[in-house]
C-alpha cells in the first residue's frame, strides 16, 4: 500500500471511530430512564399509571417500575438492580439505611390500610373501631384470612398487627389462616372467592376491580397508618445507580408540585394518597 492509500485509510478509521464514539455518547445522552423497586400497592392502586406519564413529562425521566412487597424491593436495591426504592415499611426502610444500602430517606405520602370481610361477617366485626379486637374476634371464630405472605409492607403490618392483638400467628394459625405468598390484588381476589377477611391498603381496595361481596369491615384505627418512602440507591456501593436521575425523580416527588400531582390523583372523586415530604418525622 503506498502513503497515499495508507493516509487514506487512517484517516478513515479515524473517521469512523469518531462516529462510533458520538454514537455511543448520543445514546448515553439520551438514555435517560431509571428504575424503582417499588411496592404492588403503588401498582395496583393506578398510582404509576396515572403519575409516571407525568414525570417523564416534567422531567423528561422513563421510570420503569419493578412492583414486588417492600421486602423484595429492598432487596432488589440491595443487589443494585435498581436506581431507587419507593415502599411502605418504615422500620424496614431504616434497615435498608443503616446498612448503608442509601444515605437518605425521604417520606413521600400516606394512607392506610382498611380491614377488608365478606358481607356475611361471619366473625361479627363489622363496625368494630379497634383493630386488635376484629383480629382476636377472627382468630376465636376461626373465620378465613387471607395473608399476602410476601414480605411486603402490608404483610409486615398485618403480622404487626397480629403481634399487637397478643396473637402469635406463627404458634395459633390454623387452616382458616392462608398464605398465598402473592400480591395485593391477588390476595383480594383470594379473599373474594372464599369468603375471607383480608388486610389491604385503602388505595389497592379502591382500585379493585372484583370486589365481589367483599366490604371494608374495620376502618380507622391509627395502627393502620400507612407512610410511604423513597430512598435513592447508594451509588458508592453500586457505581451502576444512576444517582443524579434518581435524585431528580426523589426530588420531584417531595416538590411542591409533585406533592400536588399526588394529590390529584383520585377515582370517583376520593383521594387515594396524602402527601408528606414536609413531615420530618413521617
Amino acid at each position: 500500500m503506498n502513503f497515499r492509500c495508507a493516509a487514506r485509510a487512517f484517516i478513515g478509521a479515524v473517521a469512523f471511530g469518531a462516529i462510533v464514539l458520538a454514537a455511543a455518547s448520543c445514546g448515553a445522552r439520551q438514555d435517560r430512564s431509571i428504575v424503582v423497586a417499588s411496592t404492588t400497592s403503588t401498582q395496583d392502586s393506578g398510582l404509576f399509571d396515572y403519575l409516571l406519564p407525568i414525570v417523564t413529562e416534567k422531567t423528561g425521566i422513563t421510570v420503569k417500575v419493578i412492583a414486588q412487597g417492600t421486602g423484595q424491593a429492598l432487596d432488589t436495591g440491595r443487589r443494585g438492580d435498581a436506581d431507587v426504592v419507593f415502599v411502605h415499611a418504615k422500620a424496614a426502610e431504616l434497615k435498608f439505611l443503616a446498612d448503608g444500602e442509601s444515605l437518605k430517606r425521604y417520606p413521600v405520602m400516606y394512607n392506610d390500610f382498611v380491614l377488608i370481610g365478606p358481607k356475611s361477617d361471619p366473625a361479627g366485626i363489622k363496625g368494630v373501631k379497634d383493630v386488635s379486637e376484629a383480629l382476636r374476634l377472627i382468630k376465636d371464630k376461626r373465620a378465613p384470612f387471607i395473608s399476602r405472605g410476601d414480605r411486603s409492607g402490608t404483610h409486615i403490618a398485618e403480622l404487626n398487627l397480629w403481634k399487637e392483638s397478643g396473637i402469635d400467628i406463627v404458634d395459633d394459625k390454623g387452616s382458616w389462616y392462608k398464605s398465598i405468598g402473592q400480591g395485593m390484588g391477588a390476595a383480594l381476589n383470594t379473599a373474594a372467592a372464599s369468603d375471607a377477611y383480608v388486610l389491604s391498603d385503602r388505595a389497592t381496595w379502591i382500585h379493585f376491580k372484583n370486589k365481589g361481596d367483599l366490604q371494608i369491615v374495620v376502618e380507622g384505627d391509627k395502627h393502620l397508618f400507612n407512610q410511604y418512602g423513597v430512598m435513592l440507591v447508594n451509588p458508592q456501593k453500586h457505581p451502576n445507580v444512576k444517582s443524579v436521575l434518581g435524585q431528580r425523580f426523589i426530588d420531584y416527588l417531595i416538590s411542591p408540585q409533585g406533592q400536588n400531582d399526588i394529590a390529584n390523583y383520585k377515582i370517583n372523586g376520593e383521594q387515594l394518597f396524602y402527601p408528606n415530604a414536609n413531615d420530618p418525622g413521617a
